[in-house]
Formats: structure tokens, C-alpha cells, sequence
């Protein structure tokens, strides 16, 4: 897969502008974190980085700018997209800062079941019995590629699961799960859970400008509340997406009341 492939999948919002983030989006964006700083205090952030499997140069360039900016992250990855050879060709980040990297279960097949309504791997067409063999076998899958690297979290494609499923993860042996904010499912208790509040690729906004203004909206909501997880699709972003990641991880690393987690720190 290519960024040629991808391109009708780019947000609007990363279309209007090319080679520098505007300035009107840094000053905007910066008030926002100080602004949040100031009303709550020390604030828990973490990143969250979907289907990943197959290496890429978007890949490449996504692990590349969280390793240039010490920055942790947590990488959903997708069981039947992994492979020891493609494991093998990950390492290289994994050897260079091995702490900064969460890696834990995105689905198995990545592949929709339901027949109406929303997209979902483990929703309700699915059986108890298939529930538990997907996530089981998905987990042992990456286990054997992988080894100890895994962090027993689960991330459901399109951000939804049933309730059934968490109770067949808590059997397999995960500890929590993450999903979109105001998912209305709750987990068990016992049962982790870690929404992401923002969104950088996967809007649907047609107009840019309003886009941005959503965008700005998340951040605005839920940096106050003291935690907040940002979501990424690598293979949906083109080079204004990268700018404004850079930007926001230069911007988010450089204040000492905010502290960047993985899973592996908040279970």
C-alpha cells in the first residue's frame, strides 16, 4: 500500500496547506495546551498509532519523528497482517528505543462481520465460540512473532466491540481495552479502559476550515480533563499530515506538566 492508494482517504483538513503549518493553527493550538495546563494542572497524554502490519514509508516516517522526539507511543497491531518477516524489519526501531514503543493486539483480520449498521470485527454477529478463538489465536499469533514485547491491550477496528468481547478478552487474559471517548459499552470492572479523545485522520469533515475548528474543539475538551489519547492511521496521512505531527509532539514534549504514557504505564 501507497500514499497513491490512500489519497482519497487524507483529511480534508491536511489538503489546504502544503510545505508549512500556518501560523494561525500553531498560536491556536499552543493556547490551547497552556490554556489547559493552567486550569487543570499536570495532564497524562498518550498516543495511539492503528493498523499496523505491513512496514511502509509512512510507517517509517511516523516511527521516525516519535523517536526524534522521545515521545512513547502505543502501535494497535493487526495479527494476520504481521508477519516474522516484517517483525524482523521493525526491530531496528524497537533496538533503538525500546521504552518509547507499546505494542499491542488491533483485531485479528481487521475485517467486518455485521450485515447493517456499523462495522465491527467483534460485534454482535459474532459468537461467543468465534469471539474467543479470534482473540485467542490473535494474541498466540503475535506472541510467537513477537515474544515479550506485547502489552495485553486490546484495540477493536472501528473502535467498537460488544460487551461479549470484553468478557472473552478478560478470559485470554488482557487487561484493557481502548476504544473511541463515549463509547456506551463499559467495560467490567477490573477491566481497563482507554478512550482516545482526538482524532488527526480519520475525519470526515468536507470542508477543511471546519475540520480544523473540530479538530481544535477536541483538544480544547478534553486536554482540561487531565487525560487525553490522540489517535493516528499512518497510511492516511500525506506530508502536511507529518508537519503537523511534528509539530504537535515538539509541542506537547516541551512542557514539563505533561507527561506522555504508553498502556504499559497506566495498567
Amino acid at each position: 500500500m501507497d500514499r497513491r492508494f490512500h489519497k482519497k482517504l487524507i483529511s480534508k483538513i491536511y489538503t489546504n496547506y502544503e510545505n508549512k503549518l500556518p501560523e494561525t493553527i500553531k498560536k491556536e493550538l499552543k493556547a490551547i495546551v497552556e490554556d489547559s495546563i493552567d486550569r487543570h494542572g499536570p495532564i497524562i497524554v498518550f498516543f495511539r498509532a492503528d493498523d499496523i502490519g505491513p512496514p511502509s514509508k509512512n510507517y517509517t516516517q511516523m516511527m521516525q519523528l516519535f523517536i526524534k522526539y522521545q515521545v512513547p507511543i502505543c502501535l494497535a497491531v493487526v495479527p494476520v497482517w504481521m508477519t516474522t518477516p516484517r517483525w524482523e524489519a521493525m526491530t531496528g526501531f524497537t533496538e533503538q528505543r525500546p521504552e518509547l514503543f507499546c505494542w499491542h493486539m488491533h483485531g485479528y483480520r481487521h475485517k467486518n462481520y455485521e450485515t447493517e449498521g456499523k462495522k465491527q470485527e467483534f460485534g454482535p454477529a459474532r459468537s461467543d465460540k468465534d469471539l474467543f478463538k479470534d482473540l485467542s489465536g490473535g494474541w498466540a499469533r503475535l506472541q510467537s512473532i513477537m515474544g515479550n514485547c506485547l502489552t495485553p491491550v486490546f484495540t477493536p477496528p472501528w473502535n467498537r466491540c460488544t460487551l461479549r468481547t470484553m468478557l472473552e478478552l478478560q478470559k485470554v487474559g488482557f487487561k484493557g481495552i481502548s476504544r473511541s471517548v463515549g463509547s456506551k459499552i463499559l467495560p467490567q470492572e477490573g477491566f481497563e479502559d482507554f478512550p482516545v479523545h482526538v482524532d488527526l485522520h480519520t475525519r470526515k469533515e468536507k470542508d477543511a476550515n471546519v475540520g480544523w475548528k473540530n479538530l481544535m474543539n477536541e483538544f480544547k475538551s478534553y486536554l482540561p480533563l487531565g487525560v487525553c489519547g490522540i489517535m493516528l492511521h499512518h497510511m492516511r496521512m500525506n506530508e502536511a499530515a507529518f508537519i503537523f505531527l511534528e509539530y504537535l509532539l515538539k509541542l506537547l514534549s516541551g512542557y514539563e506538566q505533561i507527561r506522555i504514557v504508553t498502556y504499559k504505564d497506566l495498567i
